[in-house]
């Protein structure tokens, strides 16, 4: 019996976001899911949704919500994910510039895979790519050690926020 209810409340919640009043597009915008919903089309029905323009305006849209970020007109998603540490090091001076001099020849190898070198006192770290699992981050931990052995015994994986390219 519970189960029933259950199910006619999510029917009426969701026939709710329903109904037969016609909706007007956001000027300005690309065409949108719910502009495509309502499109007529000859042999089917009708559809209208309505909801409050807040929340057309926010279905479908990527570049906003406290996880995404806009870089160099690029948007991207924040997640937890990992990336290999290829150094770390606390000399101040000698350690960013070996930070660095390591990113460099990185990007030469693998120009496509992103580079972060941070500086958290007293440490810079050199670490690479952005990877939604541990197999992918170990993958190219193996390439970098073949490419450039001196470095294998620094690196490892760590957990990290990585960001994920939205616009591909």
């Amino acid at each position: 019996m519970k189960r029933i209810s259950g199910v006619i409340s999510l029917l009426l919640v969701a026939s709710g976001f329903f109904s037969v009043s016609a909706q007007e597009s956001v000027p300005g915008k690309g065409e949108t899911i719910f502009d495509k919903l309502e499109k007529p089309e000859s042999g089917k029905g009708t559809v209208s949704v309505k909801q409050s323009e807040k929340l057309k305006m926010l279905v479908g849209s990527r570049k906003t919500g406290a996880n995404v970020e806009i870089e160099d007109e690029k948007a991207f998603l924040r997640a937890q994910g990992y990336r290999t540490q290829v150094f770390s090091g606390n000399n101040q001076r000698a350690s960013k510039e070996e930070a660095f001099a390591k990113e460099k020849e990185i990007k030469e190898l693998f120009p496509e895979v992103p580079t972060y070198v941070t500086y958290n006192a007293p440490f810079w770290k050199l670490r690479v790519g952005d990877f939604l699992s541990h197999e992918e981050a170990y993958h190219m931990m193996r390439q970098l050690m073949d490419a450039f052995p001196a470095y294998a015994k620094e690196m490892y994986i760590v957990k990290e926020e990585i960001k994920i390219p939205l616009d591909e």
